[in-house]
């Protein structure tokens, strides 16, 4: 019912799960992921109980293809199973019961598994390994939502779309450094899936993302008046406060509040600020 790939970042530092499906909120389901410890995937006859089974044996250092093998050997259902694994380190693994309906298979290398079931063929996840060895330069959850797209885009789950998910996680990537969960967005029944699971992500890194340091602009001179008026403009003038802390009361109302920086700004949040205005 769905297909989905499983990896981890080239530095080792974040994993994640992109998935889809024809099924209602695919993304309550499919993934499961801990910074640090590794990622999978648990679909065809989803069994949940893979997920934090899978994670403690992750824990202990063991390697993806030995984790699939201990799940699936305990599991009676296991030939109407299909799973996806990534470590810390290491090939991945995927596996696919015999009882899995057509087209169901699964590829893997160092670092990631592709894996479906009811697909429209094999070429679905070869234009995911594909698109997921030929993005290297994207970012993590771009290089896995590309990867899905083009899964997609080559017939993805023969029955149609419904759900999409997108799950990374790494150590204190979270919002406000305070949790591990980079991001979890999903679309849990749409005609499109995976295009809004883009739009989404494309709001996400908007909102969340951190500033790049090489692009920060010194808020003085011309530039501070510019801003200084523009913020004025959207209801936040000059009343004797600093104009950082006049920034930082708008930004927090546009939800714009990780990619402030002191006596610099982002010019992510300048162009928001510009539009705004």
């Amino acid at each position: 019912m769905t297909f989905s790939i499983v990896a981890r970042s080239d530095d080792g530092r974040m994993h994640g799960v992109a998935v889809a499906s024809k099924f209602l909120g695919v993304g309550a389901l499919v993934p499961a992921a801990e910074a640090e410890v590794g990622a999978l995937a648990t679909q065809a006859y989803a069994n949940l109980a893979y997920r934090p089974q899978g994670l403690a044996f992750l824990r202990t250092g063991l390697a993806a293809a030995d984790v699939v093998a201990g799940l699936v050997a305990a599991d009676p259902g296991r030939a109407q199973r299909q799973l996806g694994v990534v470590g810390v380190d290491g090939e991945g693994a995927s596996y696919t019961g015999p009882g899995c309906t057509d087209w169901a298979g699964g590829q893997a290398g160092t670092g990631w598994a592709v894996q479906g079931n009811i697909l429209t063929g094999p070429e679905v996840l070869d234009e995911m390994r594909d698109a997921w060895l030929g993005l290297a330069d994207r970012t993590f959850a771009e290089r896995l939502l590309g990867a899905l797209a083009a899964g997609d885009r080559a017939g993805g789950d023969r029955r149609g779309r419904q759900s999409a998910a997108l799950l990374v996680v790494a150590r204190g990537g979270g919002y406000g450094g305070g949790s591990d969960v980079v991001l979890d967005l999903r679309v849990d029944d749409h005609p499109e899936p995976v295009p809004e699971l883009a739009r989404l992500l494309d709001v996400h890194t908007l909102l969340f993302g951190r500033p790049d340091p090489q692009t920060l602009l010194d808020l003085t001179g011309d530039l501070a008046d510019e801003v200084a008026v523009l913020l004025g403009v959207r209801g936040y003038p000059d009343d004797g406060s600093g104009l950082d802390d006049r920034l930082a009361a708008w930004a927090g109302v546009e939800n714009l509040e990780e990619r402030l920086v002191p006596a610099r700004i982002d010019p992510v949040v300048l162009a928001h600020l510009r539009a705004r205005s």
